[in-house]
Parts: structure tokens; C-alpha cells; sequence
């Protein structure tokens, strides 16, 4: 007997913002596949345009929009517009993020305030304006990206990782405020993953193998092996699944060293 119905997303209208490459890409495409009415958005107009048509190529539904998620008054405004015209938001995940890569000595204020206005106050922006839509309707979920660097952290990585950690307190802030009125918020973290994000230090093949080593699959993940958890999230199979942190890292964090002593 088959019964894949918890995992469908059929008939519901899902936002995903980040859609026009990597993670957010490949997560869309994953929930148009299971049936959900994907509305992809993104602050670069043609990569989010592709991403729709790949869609509606393929089968599916979409439409795209275009929207600077550190610009509250417009992803509020957007989001207000999709309530609106669909009657209903089922579900929101939020991908974006960046990265600068350097010791904490030798950051700039410039460099801190604009890492963290995206990871922080852009992640927040959606959180309250996907949150404002869903308690009002009594229903919905909502899928945050943090990452193993919440949990763990290396030299260069510091403010990174601080702003991962604060993504996820304010999934589960929003979980616990949110619960009562039928909404479940989660967050994601992904190990070491191929996306435009990485592709610098993918490029240098000494740190793209010590990256895979630490993972029990002496490989990076794919965007495409994001998306299967962020569907469960999404649906009905996790109806029970609120302010926790889900990781997909290839047994990164499992894992304290690779050596295997001789016999064993």
C-alpha cells in the first residue's frame, strides 16, 4: 500500500523567497513538483523569471515577483498582495543569505552591518510579514535557513555563524508565538552545499576536499538535497514539527574525527 499524501502540497500556495538560484531554486521546484502553487521571489528579476518558467515548463504552477527582503515595508506589502489575491498563504521559506569571510579582527563595521542586515533583518522581514498572514488565517508553515554554524564554527566564520544562530532563536521565538494560532515555524541547516554562496572556496580543491572529509560522504550536498526536507516541513507529514532545527550536513556534526583505528 502507497500513501504519499502527507508529503503533497496540492492545492497550496507556497512563497519562496531566494528562488532565482541554489537552495531557494532547487526548493521551489521541489514544491511545484508536489503540487503547491509556488511563488517564487527574489531580488534579481531574470533569475526569479527563469525559475517560474522552469516551473511552468515542467508542469507546474508559479508565478514570480521581485522584492529586497531588507526593505520591510515592500516584502510586507508583497506578502499582504498574495494573501489577497490567493486567499490563503500555506507556506513560506526563506533562503537567502551572505557571507564575508574573514577574522573577526579584521572585519569592518561596514562589512558586520551589511552581513547582518540581510541574514538577520532580511530573514526577519519575512518571518513577520509570512507570520502577519498566517496567524490571521489559523494556518501555515514557515521554513527558515540557518545552517551547521549555528551550531559550530571555524576561524573567518564568526559573524556568519552568529547571524545562523540568531536565525534560528527567532524560529523558535516565532514558533512559540505563532503555535497558538496554528502556525508551525521551523529552521534548516545545511552542511556544506554546492551553491553560489560556496562556489569561491569550491573552487580551491584543497578546501572543497577538507569540507567533504568532514561530512561520512566524502561529498558536498546539492542544492536538490535541501529541497526534500524543506517539502516535509512544509506539509502535513510534519503537522507535529515546530521550532526545530533540522540538519542536513552529511553527518557533519555526528561525527568527531575521521580516524578509524587499526583493526576496527
Amino acid at each position: 500500500m502507497k500513501d504519499e499524501g502527507q508529503f503533497r502540497l496540492d492545492d497550496r500556495v507556497v512563497a519562496v523567497v531566494g528562488a532565482a538560484s541554489g537552495i531557494g531554486e532547487a526548493v521551489a521546484r521541489a514544491c511545484a513538483r508536489q503540487g503547491a502553487h509556488v511563488v517564487a521571489i527574489d531580488v534579481n528579476n531574470a533569475g526569479v523569471a527563469l525559475t517560474a518558467s522552469r516551473i511552468s515548463d515542467a508542469g507546474g504552477s508559479a508565478e514570480w515577483h521581485v522584492a529586497d527582503i531588507v526593505d520591510g515595508e515592500s516584502v510586507e506589502a508583497l506578502f499582504a498582495k498574495l494573501a489577497a489575491t490567493h486567499g490563503r498563504l500555506d507556506g513560506a521559506v526563506s533562503t537567502p543569505s551572505i557571507n564575508v569571510r574573514k577574522t573577526l579582527l579584521n572585519y569592518s563595521e561596514e562589512e558586520f552591518e551589511r552581513v547582518l542586515r540581510v541574514n538577520l533583518k532580511g530573514n526577519f522581514n519575512v518571518l513577520r510579514a509570512a507570520g502577519r498572514v498566517m496567524t490571521a488565517l489559523g494556518r501555515g508553515s514557515i521554513v527558515l535557513f540557518s545552517s551547521i554554524r549555528s551550531q559550530v564554527v571555524e576561524p573567518g566564520q564568526g559573524i556568519y555563524a552568529a547571524t545562523k544562530a540568531g536565525i534560528l532563536q527567532m524560529a523558535r521565538a516565532a514558533a512559540a508565538e505563532f503555535g497558538p494560532s496554528g502556525v508551525r515555524v521551523n529552521a534548516v541547516a545545511p552542511g556544506v552545499t554546492e551553491t553560489p554562496l560556496t562556489a569561491p572556496i569550491k573552487s580551491n580543491p584543497a578546501w572543497y576536499g577538507a569540507y567533504a572529509a568532514k561530512t561520512v560522504f566524502n561529498r558536498w550536498a546539492s542544492a536538490d538535497e535541501m529541497a526534500g526536507p524543506t517539502v516535509f516541513l512544509l506539509s502535513d507529514a510534519a503537522s507535529y514539527v515546530t521550532g526545530t532545527l533540522l540538519v542536513v550536513d552529511g553527518g557533519w556534526l555526528a561525527v568527531d574525527g575521521r580516524f578509524q583505528p587499526p583493526g576496527m
